[in-house]
């Protein structure tokens, strides 16, 4: 058993009888942290838009957990009736539900839109999250000790506010902004779904974690300019996906976790390391804006939440 100070994979509880859905789960942070938790007994739901790539995952952890229970689920968060259709699914296939791992996620992308006419990294990465959590809920919170988690970004300090007055971009466009924007929306959305469920005594906690700076598919649409100091800088900073997952997997099964902690690399900067407490900028915490958010959130998605 590793030390606090080196939380690791083994450090994972035996998840037994629990069921985790896991969001962008057939490639990096989420898949590692799928395969740990489906290699401590968890029946664990990759839930991904590609579900050839889905069933390739689910074999992969098969092939390293023989006994693994691993089921895929189609979830495009890019739209809100796929959000729909897969919250619809899960609840009907699972009465309850354990741990919601909001992973998925987009970076950097060009000027895009979801089929709804969000941003795509806003749309993605927070509506989407957003909205699934909404709907799956109810399941989570008549499950003692359930936990939401939703997986942030050290980009959430970067250029980063929301834009109240142009959530969508539509008046000019900056991709590292936007991003960052989606990533402090993250963790303002853990804190008020903390909040709410503090208010009314449920025992579902909501929790975030970040990966440091972690080997994944996420750069794949960093701006050009950007890429030479990344191709030099990335080698002396990055750390594995699966080491990667570590603040995720102990934010979902560590039980020494309470509501509204994020977790993140205990290393310099929280760039690589095993996992530990960390906090968010000062912004992150402004309740006013917490709750502005939550509500526009709602406008948007259509989404009303039980608490």
């Amino acid at each position: 058993m590793s030390s606090r100070d080196k939380w690791a994979a083994e450090d994972v509880p035996d998840q037994t009888g629990r069921v985790a859905v896991i969001t962008g789960s057939n490639t990096g942070i989420g898949y590692h942290t799928a395969e740990i938790l489906a290699g401590h007994g968890a029946l664990v739901v990759l839930a991904v838009r590609d579900l050839e790539k889905g069933d390739a995952a689910a074999k992969r952890i098969h092939s390293a957990s023989p006994q693994a229970r691993v089921e895929v689920q189609e979830l495009d968060l890019s739209s809100l009736a796929s959000v729909r259709e897969a919250a619809e699914a899960l609840s009907t296939a699972h009465p309850r539900i354990d741990l919601l791992i909001n992973n998925a996620g987009v970076m950097y992308t060009p000027k895009q839109r979801t089929d709804d006419g969000f941003e795509l990294q806003f749309g993605v990465n927070h509506l989407g999250h957003f909205a699934l959590t909404g709907l799956l809920l109810p399941r989570m919170m008549r499950v003692k000790g359930s936990r939401v988690v939703t997986v942030s970004s050290m980009a959430h300090r970067i250029m980063a506010a929301i834009h109240f007055d142009d959530l969508q971009w539509e008046h000019g466009y900056n991709r590292i902004s936007a991003y960052g924007q989606s990533k402090l929306a993250n963790l303002m959305f853990t804190y008020e779904l903390q909040r709410r469920l503090a208010a009314k005594r449920r025992s579902t906690i909501a929790v975030a974690a970040h990966p440091g700076t972690a080997n994944t598919e996420l750069n794949r649409h960093l701006p050009p300019l950007l890429r030479p100091a990344d191709r030099l800088l990335m080698p002396l900073v990055v750390q594995s996906a699966a080491m990667g997952a570590l603040p995720t997997l102990r934010a979902a099964t560590d039980p020494e976790v309470t509501g509204g902690q994020y977790y993140g690399p205990s290393g310099i900067g929280e760039q690589r390391g095993y996992p530990k407490l960390v906090d968010a900028s000062k912004q992150a915490h402004e309740v006013e804006l917490q709750q502005r958010l939550w509500t526009v959130s709602q406008e948007l998605t259509g989404i009303t939440f039980p608490v």
